[in-house]
């Protein structure tokens, strides 16, 4: 189940918000590895460390590393702050943290009673790649709309727990922050590490809205999502669920297309089957389906396979005009399945045309201060 080992901590490498990459020499071989320091406290050159290489030995693209699971020789000091819900519960490495809907929680009172999106759009993406580049079309269209001198809108994440459960395991959120794209991270289920933690989707929806203030969500899994090669195996399924969870709470849910024009697989070619399977089967409600309007036979193919969704669905034909300079300029790497925006334009034209969509059905509601909760509204 877990393949262990021990090594001496001999190099820090880079870091971002939440993680260390770190060294760690293993009967004399150096071997990459992740620490999360909240976690394990932060590794030092000279710590003995204890691994779990599984996803190293695999030769996984995203989760590519050993992780680092504790610092036997200098453990952490007992964590003080408050919460009580568990996350990888009854696992070795469970996790106490604080909810914004458990009681106790400052935010407690706001989600209480909280019932209610108030209409705002919420993009559902399979693959947390998408991510970044439905911002990019977001901001862009939102930038042209936005009164002179109003404030820029909110985003929130809502992160699935169908990949990466660390949020700190994403660089791409780290950037996203320092840029000021993002206001902040909600984790739900068994995923943990956001600037707020939840219990469930639709909790988690609801901290976004009240909590974050957000104008727009965007709602995908971590880093890592798994695959079988089946109809129902994989993690993304979960896309459709969350388009439920948006309409029972008064959202506007926009389904963002899986497309590539470049995947060797024959079953992610045009609209991937996890975009048919999850918006076509597993999604009850109907949704806002982002249709990308992609020149020449592969945008007719396209448009073709789309066609089985609209029997529950609203395509929504967007144009893409301009948007690939938009995602040109993303400050954050633009990467899908180790395929860049060069290599696979169509994945990302997808995605930022699902933001580009979401940015014409958003309207802010009235402001809130700075730090202010959003009450919800009366139902």
């Amino acid at each position: 189940m877990i393949k262990w080992r021990s090594g001496v901590v001999s190099r820090l490498r880079r870091e971002w918000d939440g993680a260390i990459e770190i060294d760690v020499t293993v009967d004399g071989v150096p071997v990459r590895a992740l620490a999360y320091p909240r976690l394990t406290g932060r590794p030092q050159p000279g710590d003995r460390a204890l691994l779990n290489t599984n996803a190293l030995d695999l030769g996984l693209g995203t989760g590519g590393y050993a992780l680092v699971v504790a610092l036997p020789d200098r453990l952490p000091a007992d964590p003080d702050g408050p919460g009580h819900l568990i996350k990888a519960r009854y696992s070795p490495l469970q996790a106490c943290v604080a909810g914004a809907d458990e009681q106790g929680s400052p935010h407690h009172e706001a989600l209480r009673d909280a019932d209610d999106l108030d209409g705002i759009p919420v993009v559902v993406a399979d693959l947390h790649s998408a991510v970044p580049a439905v911002l990019a079309g977001f901001h862009a269209e939102r930038g042209q709309r936005r009164p002179p001198g109003a404030p820029p809108d909110r985003v929130a994440y809502v992160m699935l727990d169908g990949g990466a459960l660390p949020a700190w395991f994403s660089r791409t959120i780290a950037a996203l922050r320092a840029v000021d794209w993002m206001a902040g991270t909600v984790t739900i289920g068994q995923a943990f590490g956001g600037d707020l933690e939840a219990v469930t989707l639709h909790s988690g929806l609801l901290a976004a809205r009240h909590v974050l203030g957000a104008d727009l969500v965007v709602v995908a899994q971590g880093p890592g999502n798994l695959g079988t090669g089946t109809r129902w195996g994989f993690s993304g399924v979960a896309a459709g669920e969350a388009v439920n969870a948006v309409a029972v709470l008064g959202g506007r849910p926009v389904a963002a297309l899986r497309i590539s024009e470049a995947d060797p697989r024959e079953r992610h070619r045009g609209i991937s089957h996890h975009s048919l399977t999850s918006y076509g089967r597993v999604a009850l409600a109907p949704a806002d389906v982002a249709l990308p309007d992609l020149p020449g036979d592969f945008g007719a193919q396209v448009t073709a396979a789309a066609q089985q969704l609209a029997t529950r669905h609203t395509l929504v034909r967007v144009s893409v005009a301009g948007l690939a300079e938009v995602l040109q300029a993303c400050p954050v790497p633009l990467s899908t399945m180790g395929r860049g925006l060069d290599h696979d334009l169509a994945y990302f034209l997808a995605a930022g045309a699902a933001g580009r969509h979401a940015a014409a059905l958003a309207r802010r509601a009235v402001p809130a201060k700075e730090g202010e909760e959003r009450a919800p509204r009366a139902v």
